[in-house]
């Protein structure tokens, strides 16, 4: 009898940004008043020319137009929009072209610092062009001279939007409507790295150039303990500071603070700008050799190669009145300095579970 293999994990599935949501809610609604369409279905062209077919939920007339909505389907990635309504109401109108407005659950921008000006509804750029190109293209077919008005929502749009960084962003009162290519990519991350950039750049245009890149609660935590910082000026890395370091060439600020927990800041000590788990792990030789040039003893050496945690070996050390610590983070700050322009000046803290900071480098004159 043959052993048992495991069985093959299935591919991941994409899914469709809340822009192809938005363009395919607006076509069907504005085909029923151009052509008196009920459709249950509609076909949308995305950015790169593939052409796929959305379920809608809806496609009926209004008082003063029609409005169509389908379930955002985000495939296998861990969307926050995944399974929400998005509806488009759009109103036919005198003056061609097309304009849009922020409807229940989308957002308005607020700050400056966003590739959309103070006072847009958060639908980008790219959602705007593909929802332009549909019903510019369904008017010339039709033969309608007209603009359209078109109101973009999504259902509970409010409250997911507080589980992203858009009240950060200052994008209030709902989500932003995204995508460049149409397609959701599985665990690709994407939106979440366009958000680090976007807070950068937010920080600096509003005027502040100190910011601090942290991985999470407990490190946005102790960066307000120590500089008082405005959250406007807290970016929210989480595993991600490559993303912040190499957006700083484009975008420089005068001080960076990174902080994180210890075992992520040693991760970027040794060079990874990805700390998740699933693409770097710590190095426990490499945290037992820092430890060697700092007066560690051989038995210290191997207790630290041998230590189940970052955290243990960390402890070992401090109990041994070595300051790994420290050391750690001048490593990871030698390396930050590599990535990031000379100008930026930077520092590194590590925390510990509760916050408490456990080491330090560079500073600030």
């Amino acid at each position: 009898m043959r052993d048992e293999t495991a069985e093959q994990p299935a591919p991941l599935r994409s899914g469709l940004t809340t822009g192809s949501c938005a363009t395919a809610t607006s076509l069907a609604a504005a085909r029923l008043l151009l052509e008196g369409i009920a459709a249950d279905a509609v076909h949308i062209v995305l950015p790169k020319g593939k052409q796929v077919q959305m379920r809608l939920e809806f496609c009926r007339l209004t008082d003063d137009g029609a409005e169509a909505g389908t379930i955002k389907d985000a495939g296998d990635d861990p969307d926050v929009t995944h399974g929400a309504l998005l509806y488009s109401r759009v109103r036919l109108v005198a003056e061609p072209g097309i304009r849009f407005n922020a409807g229940a659950g989308v957002g308005t921008v607020t700050r400056p610092g966003l590739v959309l000006g103070v006072g847009e509804p958060a639908i980008n750029p790219v959602p705007r062009k593909m929802i332009s190109d549909h019903l510019t293209l369904l008017a010339a077919e039709t033969g309608y001279g007209g603009g359209f008005d078109v109101t973009v929502n999504v259902e509970g749009g409010e409250a997911l939007a507080l589980k992203t960084m858009n009240p950060r962003l200052g994008i209030l009162g709902g989500l932003s409507i995204l995508g460049t290519s149409g397609i959701v990519r599985p665990f690709s991350c994407a939106a979440y790295i366009a958000s680090i950039h976007q807070g950068i750049d937010v920080a600096k245009t509003n005027g502040y150039l100190h910011i601090a890149a942290c991985t999470g609660n407990a490190s946005e935590d102790t960066m307000r303990r120590v500089y008082d910082l405005p959250e406007i000026a807290l970016i929210e890395m989480g595993d991600f500071v490559g993303a912040v370091l190499k957006h700083l060439r484009k975008v420089p600020v005068d001080k960076l603070s990174l902080c994180g927990g210890f075992g992520k800041i040693s991760k970027l000590a040794a060079g990874h700008m990805d700390l998740h788990s699933r693409h770097s792990s710590i190095d426990l030789p490499q945290l037992a050799a820092w430890a060697a040039a700092i007066g560690a003893d051989p038995a210290l050496q191997q207790s630290i190669r041998e230590a189940n945690t970052s955290q243990q070996a960390l402890a070992m050390a401090s109990d041994a009145g070595i300051a790994l610590g420290d050391e750690v983070c001048r490593h990871a700050l030698e390396f930050a300095r590599s990535v990031v322009p000379a100008q930026v000046q930077i520092e590194v803290f590590a925390i510990d579970r509760q916050g408490g900071i456990v080491g330090h480098a560079g500073g600030f004159p």
